[in-house]
């Protein structure tokens, strides 16, 4: 059987080494809760990140939508504008034609 003080020594070291395990329990379940705390908020952030980045997307393409209209309406009036300067042109060489025709007829 072991000396009594030997037991009362064990015993308090024992009761030391159960008081250090319940501290560390004790943090352990503190720093769970904080990164429980820190993937709740990354997760609020990366939700907003990708709203932010729908959003931008959206409002691009709306842009874009609306540069291609004016660029196409624009290329259409310069077109016709085009062709309005042919057709005028086009006139002054049947005029000129009918011109020379004239003169080289008398």
């Amino acid at each position: 059987m072991a000396n009594p003080s030997d037991v009362e020594t064990r015993l308090a070291a024992l009761e030391a080494r159960v008081e250090e395990v319940a501290a560390d329990t004790a943090a352990a379940r503190h720093l769970a809760a904080a990164r429980d705390r820190d993937l709740a908020d990354l997760g609020v952030k990366v939700d907003a990140n990708w709203s932010a980045i729908n959003a931008l997307g959206q409002q691009t393409a709306g842009r874009f939508d609306r540069l291609e209209h004016e660029m196409r309406t624009g290329f259409a009036e310069m077109r016709g504008k085009l062709d309005q300067t042919a057709a005028g042109q086009q006139q002054i060489v049947d005029l000129l034609t009918t011109f020379i025709s004239e003169r080289d007829g008398q």
